[in-house]
């Protein structure tokens, strides 16, 4: 009999190099020629604020993803302004930190100002002091909102400052009691744009014109812009008092004295003295421990921590106590990051600068380890039963990520440190596996040292995200969630991942749930629209477990 041409049409199993019947204006060609499901506006909005577009991918240059990712962010502000500044407000401010870098965060919130109806800006008003913690985070604004509103001179761009504008910024100096805001102030008064431009409080208080609620509040702007000198301004603002003092040490045993004594931020002292290694020494029983977490490169590069040294010792005590890691709310992703750019050896957080390098301690490194088990003890399992399928595929190798400037690893690197994660906190319940065009084994036990992870390369094949679905239902795998790390690159199936969960629903869990992890924000999604029981989230974010261990209850 001759062959019907029309039975290869199915909405049933389609290959992946072809759109489904039927659903053709709602799937997109994906990068690697593979149709997949387009992400709806937000789902690509969070991406790129938890993922950025650093580094590119396999399929798509930096350049390009960052050019995409920008369009997304300036269609959502004509979607829907309010509800954007939302989104980056709650990202940026959750707790455990959800994205490692607050750039993207900052400018979501830049181009809600510079492109946002009245509401929009009102909204930025509301939220830049929340969002925009720090001097550096307010330089950042600063900076792509003058890019992205300003006024073009001759001489480069100026800023085209309105009332909402000015207010936006007074926010800044008025968030918090006097003292709360000085200690800001204080920790850095200047920093640079993303441009490489210099940016000054002096400058951005003069655009504000915030007004003053008290006489404390008065004499520390009058301070900031010059115009109170430093003994009246340290009368009357305690923080001020305090910086003042770490700035006038001229030895290493000042320093000290004051870090004991008053108690002040690493950040109060002169440049002078924050390359000493003894400072560093005495700064690692003070600073908190997200501080020390995150400075342990510093202190490695300047000569604090040293092999066998005594501030290595003391650094090791804090790393490994586990209620002081439980008090501090330290997550298992804060350590694998931690472990990572400390393992690294170097860094590039500053494009203008030279990169920097330092040679792991293999005692912090041990203890990085210890601190990444401990930290698990007050991680709360889901109690359901989870497959975890890693893409493996070649494009998995590519795209690097990094955080701060540091190497954290290749997309399959990462992905498979948080499924370590998952699996850890899962225990028994859980099952992890790799996939290309075809299932393998995964490396991932509950023992898993996450150096291991390093030296792992993915098998290298084509794509094929059905298979998850597919060898679970061949196993009569009888699972609550499947949850998939992968850059949704999916091309070379038979049968597209949708259909193939939906058999596995009919054949063996009808009511399974599926989380599906991007490593890269690149815009489109195996899961379906359709599909309440789907959900899409961005691969590197701290509360993946959290979430996972929510949807899949």
């Amino acid at each position: 009999m001759a062959r019907d041409p029309l039975a290869s049409i199915s909405t049933i199993q389609t290959p992946q190099n072809r759109p489904i019947p039927g659903r053709e204006t709602e799937q997109v060609r994906n990068n690697a020629g593979g149709y997949g499901f387009a992400k709806d506006l937000w789902t690509r909005l969070e991406d790129f604020l938890i993922l950025g577009t650093t580094g590119g991918t396999y399929y798509v240059g930096e350049d390009k993803l960052t050019a995409d990712n920008a369009q997304v962010v300036f269609d959502a502000i004509a979607a829907d302004g309010v509800r954007v500044v939302d989104l980056a407000t709650e990202i940026s401010t959750a707790r455990p930190p959800r994205p490692p870098k607050n750039r993207p965060a900052l400018f979501v919130l830049a181009a809600a100002a510079a492109r946002g109806d009245a509401d929009t800006r009102q909204a930025v008003k509301a939220s830049l002091a929340k969002v925009a913690r720090t001097t550096d985070h307010f330089a950042s604004f600063f900076g792509y909102w003058k890019n992205l509103g300003g006024k073009a001179t001759g001489n480069g761009t100026a800023p085209v400052i309105g009332r909402a504008m000015r207010t936006a910024f007074a926010s800044w100096f008025l968030n918090g009691d006097v003292d709360q805001v000085a200690w800001r102030v204080c920790k850095a008064r200047q920093r640079k744009t993303p441009a490489g431009e210099a940016f000054a409080l002096r400058d951005a208080l003069r655009l504000a014109h915030p007004k003053a609620d008290s006489p404390a509040r008065r004499a520390l702007f009058g301070w900031i812009a010059g115009n109170v000198s430093d003994g009246d301004a340290r009368a009357l603002v305690p923080a001020v008092d305090a910086f003042l003092a770490a700035q006038a040490v001229t030895s290493v045993a000042d320093a000290i004295d004051v870090v004991q004594d008053r108690g002040v931020p690493w950040e109060f002292l002169p440049d002078t003295v924050l390359t000493d290694a003894g400072v560093w020494g005495e700064l690692v029983d003070t600073i908190g421990m997200t501080a020390l977490i995150r400075n342990l490169s510093r202190m490695t590069r300047i000569g604090t921590l040293t092999p066998m040294g005594d501030a290595t010792r003391r650094a090791t005590e804090r790393l490994t106590n586990a209620d002081a890691l439980a008090k501090a709310r330290i997550h298992p992703m804060d350590l694998f990051l931690a472990l990572r750019v400390h393992g690294g050896g170097h860094a590039y957080p500053n494009p203008r600068a030279d990169v920097q390098h330092w040679t792991p301690v293999p005692a912090i490194v041990d203890a990085l380890e210890e601190a990444y088990e401990l930290s698990f003890g007050h991680m709360e399992p889901s109690g359901r039963r989870l497959l975890i399928a890693v893409d493996s595929s070649g494009s998995m190798s590519y795209h690097r990520i990094t955080s701060g400037g540091a190497p954290l690893g290749s997309c399959y690197e990462v992905a498979n440190a948080m499924a370590v994660i998952l699996n850890r906190i899962e225990g028994s319940n859980a099952h992890v596996i790799d996939v290309d065009t075809s299932v393998h084994a995964s490396r991932v036990t509950k023992r898993t040292n996450l150096r291991e992870i390093s030296q792992w390369r993915p098998s290298g094949g084509g794509t094929d995200l059905s298979l998850p679905f597919q060898w679970a239902q061949q196993q009569r795998l009888n699972v609550d969630g499947v949850v998939v790390f992968t850059d949704n690159e999916t091309w070379a199936g038979r049968q597209h991942p949708s259909q193939a969960l939906a058999a596995y629903r009919q054949a063996v869990n009808s009511d399974v749930r599926v989380v599906v992890a991007a490593m890269a924000a690149n815009g489109h999604r195996i899961g379906d629209p359709r599909d309440e029981g789907v959900l899409n989230m961005a691969g590197l974010d701290a509360s993946l477990p959290m979430v996972v261990n929510g949807f899949i209850r």
